[in-house]
């Protein structure tokens, strides 16, 4: 039977992928530093970021220093939305992500650059394709796909990981 790739989670397997792919794009990005780990079994968010991602504004800090700051976090919170429905798509399903999902991507990422970063959609397009690119070429790799099956493997065995692990599994498979 034949499954399409929705914007919820279709069962765990699923959701494993998904947040393989979310992992992936955390390595892939030199991000690991802020994440504390992965849970396939919270009900929130999956992803528990460390005080990195949070780093909080600062008057001490200068304002250009913030500001780049919550773009490197847009940038990473890109990526991981991105890399999650690839994943799902691209090497679980073997199929390509529907347009209509990726439109209502870039819809929502367009919103919060707006709302976050304050950013002109000249500025979200450039990260929405620099970031989507990225994220394509990593989940459409034949060589890469069944090292990034193999993690989701590992995720759904395990359930959680901290940072340290995710990136200790994905040296041992050699994704990273």
């Amino acid at each position: 039977m034949a499954q399409n790739l929705t914007l919820t989670y279709l069962n765990e397997d699923d959701k494993a992928y998904g947040l393989a792919g979310m992992a992936i794009s955390l390595a892939a990005l030199d991000a690991m530093d802020r994440v504390a780990g992965i849970s396939l079994d919270e009900e929130g968010p999956m992803v528990t970021f460390s005080h990195q991602y949070y780093f909080p504004a600062s008057p001490a800090v200068s304002v250009k220093t913030n500001w780049n700051n919550l773009l490197h976090n847009f940038y990473i919170t890109s990526a991981m939305v991105l890399s999650n429905v690839m994943a799902r798509s691209m090497v679980r399903l073997h199929q390509d992500v529907p347009k209509d999902i990726l439109d209502e991507i870039r819809d929502e990422i367009a919103i919060e650059g707006r709302e976050t970063c304050s950013l002109e959609d000249d500025e979200i397009e450039n990260i929405y394709g620099r970031t989507s690119s990225m994220m394509r070429r990593i989940f459409n790799n034949p060589m890469l796909k069944p090292a990034i099956d193999d993690f989701a493997h590992i995720i759904s065995r395990r359930r959680a990981l901290s940072g340290t692990e995710i990136l200790d599994e994905l040296r041992l498979l050699q994704i990273i």
